[in-house]
């Protein structure tokens, strides 16, 4: 009996050093896990500066992990310009003062030969009177008046003409004008039929009397269309500082549709590198854009924000053809160069971490 008490006491203190033994081994193992799993989290990125440059150091595991992206930049050339505002004119005016013109036309033709009619009417009965007055007084007096009469009308007529042109001139420029009123005008027929418009485009005083004979237009579709130099426009845009001038597009647009234009601000072409939109990222109220100066690199370096172009931004300073550009993940690249370094962010006891 006391050998079989014996052997369960013994049994007993084998199982509880076993089972102890194991509790241990997992304590050391989760231990280990746990390290393991820190220096696997541990950041992957740092800030360093080196010759005078602040460097983002970023592994190539958490380059891909943040998506980020790279494409060498190219050179291209442009033609630097300005944005100017630009409106499409209601050409109705320009039609019914056209219809009125031919009126006043057709009135002054019609006036013209009834003159000339009445003052060879008179110049016979003046004639006849004074060959021993083989006309009567009265008949030679009202000859006299019908003369009188219709060279009052033709008078009339001839300042109801000219005032109906002065107003077409003083309304949309000479250049207009002369097409409404020539017997046969390619452009008035466009015009006319709705396969083109014409917009008063507000240029700076710097252009001076010799704006661009081209320009583009933005259209509501997001494109662009070529529009001409027509005249300078007599009546200016009351919203917008300037000196306006007529432009005529071959496109059709609504009549006082409000617009821009892209306005070369010289002939001369300008090279330089084409920085992509999605490249570029504001910080402290400038332009940026990264650089990847070796595999785990990145530098950022200043973009010239008023060289902005319909695709990106054109440099000629700081950058180089083939220079590595980040096209994704700046914004990603510059978060991790503004935080503040050196303080940990992982939390030792998550029920503090609550707060």
């Amino acid at each position: 009996m006391k050998f079989r008490l014996i052997l369960l006491i013994v049994l007993s203190l084998a199982l509880c050093a076993g089972a102890g033994w194991y509790i241990v081994n997992q304590a050391f193992d989760d231990s280990g896990a746990s390290t393991s799993t820190a220096t696997s989290s541990a950041p992957q990125t740092t800030v360093q500066t080196l010759n005078g440059e602040t460097v983002v150091v970023v592994s190539l595991d958490a380059q891909r992990a943040g998506h980020i992206e790279i494409a060498p930049l190219a050179a291209v050339t442009s033609q630097s310009g300005i944005s100017a505002d630009a409106t499409v004119i209601d050409l109705q005016p320009l039609f019914d003062l056209r219809n009125r013109l031919a009126s006043a036309r057709a009135d002054v033709d019609t006036f013209a030969a009834q003159a000339a009619s009445s003052r060879a009417q008179y110049e016979g009965s003046r004639t006849l009177f004074a060959d021993d007055r083989n006309v009567s007084k009265q008949t030679l007096q009202a000859a006299q008046a019908t003369m009188q009469g219709d060279a009052a009308k033709l008078q009339a007529a001839r300042v109801t003409l000219d005032g109906l042109d002065g107003t077409l001139r003083q309304r949309f420029g000479d250049a207009l004008a002369n097409a409404a009123t020539a017997p046969a005008s390619t452009l008035f027929q466009r015009l006319q039929a709705g396969q083109s418009v014409v917009l008063r485009v507000t240029l700076p005083s710097s252009f001076g009397k010799t704006p661009p004979g081209s320009i583009a237009v933005d259209t509501p579709g997001g494109g662009t269309a070529a529009a001409q130099r027509l005249s300078a426009s007599p009546l200016a845009d009351p919203a917008v500082q300037g000196t306006p001038w007529f432009y005529v597009a071959g496109i059709t647009l609504p009549a006082n549709l409000r617009t821009s234009a892209r306005v070369p601000a010289s002939n001369e072409a300008v090279s330089g590198l084409l920085i992509p939109v999605q490249a570029v990222v504001w910080y402290g109220g400038q332009t940026w854009a990264y650089v990847r100066t070796a595999h785990d690199r990145f530098t950022r370096r200043y973009v010239q924000a008023a060289n902005e172009g319909d695709h990106g931004f054109i440099v000629t300073a700081g950058f180089q053809a083939g220079d590595q550009i980040v096209t994704q993940g700046a914004q990603l690249l510059l978060s991790e160069e503004i935080k503040p370094q050196g303080i940990g962010t992982a939390c030792k006891d998550p029920p503090e971490c609550d707060d």
